[in-house]
């Protein structure tokens, strides 16, 4: 993990109709790091989390990656420069085989992205490369399977193996646990880990016991501000931190 900041946002702010769910925010996100954003329902990490992976744009702020001014970039073009990112909802081809879902991914730094009709045997090149991601993420037993027929787990894995294929510098996760049961949890969360070795982790997460295990640093947000920054050992004790996460999820912080 290295003290540079691979992604970095200055005052960053977001309204909507009058309502600030976003208050100029500071962030800065280390490279080699897993970096996690949470906060209690309403406090903004969805927001921010949208606007740094450009999926809002914001009212104030600018937001820099490795240095370069991306504020007014498009998804795609930041995409380009090595910022990717995953959705709640598994988003997968569902009717293509595994393999052939993660060459997709593969045809966009091979320059092929946009010719998708090339015979198929023009794409066979990149076989080999795609069974590399699936045996990374524990699929390449099932690589001639259609994802349709896929459990919602391992089609969780498969997104990421398709996203791992695009060559990101920053792998953008959004609730990557989402809907998955304990067994499929423990499988994911061990899955970043692995896939998080040579790049640099920004997940919004709800599940503290995942962020307790894999994140470096964890940034707290209650009502569009930052509350509390640091490792996950330092905020779960903070008595602002602990108000915040009433209840059962306060609980589980200090587990």
């Amino acid at each position: 993990m290295s003290n540079t900041p691979i992604l970095r946002a200055q005052g960053l702010s977001k309204q909507f109709s009058g309502f600030a769910a976003v208050q100029n925010v500071d962030l800065n996100i280390e490279e080699g790091s897993i970096h996690a954003l949470v906060g209690p329902n309403g406090a903004g990490k969805t927001t921010c989390f949208n606007l740094l992976s450009k999926f809002l744009q914001p009212s104030a702020g600018d937001i820099y990656f490795r240095e370069q001014n991306i504020t007014k970039m498009s998804p795609a073009n930041i995409s380009r420069l090595g910022m990717v990112r995953s959705f709640q909802i598994s988003a997968t081809f569902a009717h293509m085989s595994l393999l052939e879902n993660v060459r997709v991914g593969l045809q966009r730094s091979s320059g092929l992205a946009h010719q998708f009709w090339l015979p198929k045997h023009t794409l066979r090149k990149l076989d080999d490369q795609a069974m590399s991601f699936l045996d990374l993420v524990g699929l390449s037993g099932a690589a001639e399977q259609l994802a349709t027929n896929l459990p919602y787990g391992h089609k969780r894995a498969l997104e990421l193996a398709t996203t791992l294929a695009m060559n990101p510098q920053l792998l953008l996760l959004d609730e990557p646990t989402q809907g998955l049961g304990h067994e499929d949890v423990e499988q994911v969360t061990d899955l970043i880990r692995r896939v998080a070795k040579g790049r640099t982790v920004l997940m919004v997460e709800h599940n503290m016991s995942v962020i307790s295990r894999i994140c470096d640093r964890v940034t707290v947000m209650q009502r569009g501000q930052i509350l509390a920054e640091g490792s996950y050992a330092e905020v779960s004790r903070k008595p602002e931190v602990i108000a915040a996460y009433m209840g059962d999820e306060a609980e589980e912080m200090q587990t």
